[in-house]
């Protein structure tokens, strides 16, 4: 008799997707990104419903009726959880559930459970730890049994069970553990990054968006092996990787989270640290995709993050990614126009020599073409140009070997005594 293979596959969850629409922002852009959103943390959205109010009602966010309209919706369409486009208070929580009989999660609460799903490094899970504990903090108390409940789902991933039923005391003890461990990990970050900029190394970091294509363009360019998928926050923590410039120069080129509009702010605190690797580095590639209606917002969404990180004195370079999927007139018409921006398709690789190009230009430091005549002796540092620089031509002579070679500052002056025509010193005047 063969045996019976049962295979236990897990249904994403059905969801209902709520938003109040006051005129604060675009409610229903904002409800096409939380969709994305949901999908991404794994869940089936059904519908999307929202309510044009005044104000947010304070007991339940929504009006009576629509409570009793998506109560309906939910128990017709076997909904596992309504998911609000807002961050709710502990009251507005329990009073929904309570009137739905469905689990209820904000927008706040589907974001940190994506960055706990997504999380890798160390850093990153420290991170979205610290974010989720100060985010369940003041919601201990009001929510019931809500945090008691077992079997996972979105919104229930992360720190654990255990530390949600704790009591504030001990939750803020661990928040404290977990701030003295991320500190070592910044501190370990922070040698890197001093090593860096005494050897020289100039950063690049691409920001913008989230599933504007950053990682594919990564990949690209540095065979870095980046997840890269259709999907919101799909690479959380940063990546570096070295990347050679058609000058010769070599540069770091850093991938860093994606960013959303109205981004909670237990997050900003808390990847305050990742956001400011990208703002501190001396390029930014702004980058977005360029076929997407909201394109020009995205770009100043991230402008005005860069923006309260400092980082306005910075170069920042505005790419344009999916170029080849903006295919149609309206599409045309609604791309951005901005000085300086670079169209691209990372996927398909157009228009990646203009964009490296535009890096060059931005360079803190302009490479020095020169002629020089090493000795032989000084095959090492040969082998430095070759590695570092960019040799345009090299032959070998009686009295060592000839290089025309672009070369960075540094090591220019390494080259200065072997030029063949050195630049004549100013005169000193006579007294």
């Amino acid at each position: 008799m063969a045996d019976n293979l049962y295979i236990n596959e897990i249904k994403p969850e059905r969801a209902l997707l709520v938003g109040v629409d006051t005129g604060d922002f675009d409610a229903q852009s904002s409800m096409d990104e939380l969709w994305e959103l949901a999908k991404s943390a794994g869940a089936e959205p059904i519908a999307t419903k929202i309510q044009k109010r005044d104000s947010v009602k304070t007991g339940t966010c929504v009006g009576t009726g629509m409570v009793e309209e998506i109560a309906q919706f939910a128990q017709n369409n076997d909904i596992d959880v309504i998911i609000f486009d807002r961050e709710l208070t502990p009251i507005q929580i329990r009073n929904l559930e309570d009137a739905t009989g469905v689990r209820i999660i904000d927008r706040t609460m589907l974001i940190l459970d994506i960055f706990a799903l997504r999380a890798k490094t160390k850093e990153g899970k420290l991170q979205v730890e610290i974010a989720q504990l100060r985010y369940m903090m003041p919601r201990l108390t009001g929510r019931g049994t809500a945090l008691s409940r077992l079997g996972g789902g979105i919104g229930t991933r992360g720190p654990g069970e255990s530390k949600l039923e704790t009591d504030r005391r001990h939750i803020r003890r661990r928040i404290e553990n977990l701030k003295e461990a991320l500190q070592d990990v910044e501190k370990n970050r922070a040698e890197i990054n001093r090593r860096r900029q005494k050897n020289g190394t100039i950063t690049c970091a691409l920001v913008g968006y989230t599933n504007a294509g950053k990682s594919t363009l990564m990949n690209f360019l540095t065979d870095a092996g980046v997840l890269a998928e259709d999907k919101l926050f799909a690479t959380l923590d940063p990546t570096a990787r070295a990347l050679k410039l058609p000058c010769g120069k070599n540069i770091m080129l850093i991938d860093t989270v994606g960013l959303v509009r109205r981004l909670p702010h237990h997050l900003v605190e808390a990847f305050k640290s990742t956001l400011e690797q990208a703002a501190t580095a001396d390029i930014i590639l702004n980058v977005c995709d360029a076929s997407s209606p909201e394109a020009q917002v995205h770009l100043d969404v991230t402008a005005e993050i860069l923006h309260d990180l400092g980082s306005e004195d910075r170069p920042i370079i505005p790419v344009l990614n999916k170029w080849d999927k903006v295919d149609t007139e309206e599409k045309l018409d609604n791309a951005p126009r901005m000085h300086g921006a670079v169209r691209i398709s990372a996927l398909k690789g157009e228009g990646i020599d203009e964009l490296l190009q535009a890096v060059e230009d931005a360079l803190p430091e302009k490479n020095i073409e020169v002629e020089i005549l090493l000795p032989f002796a000084k095959s090492g540092l040969a082998a430095e140009i070759r590695r570092d620089g960019t040799v345009i031509s090299e032959e070998y002579v009686a009295e060592g070997l000839l290089m025309k070679a672009s070369l960075d500052p540094k090591l220019y002056g390494k080259c200065k005594e072997f030029l063949t025509n050195p630049p004549e010193e100013p005169e000193e005047d006579e007294e």
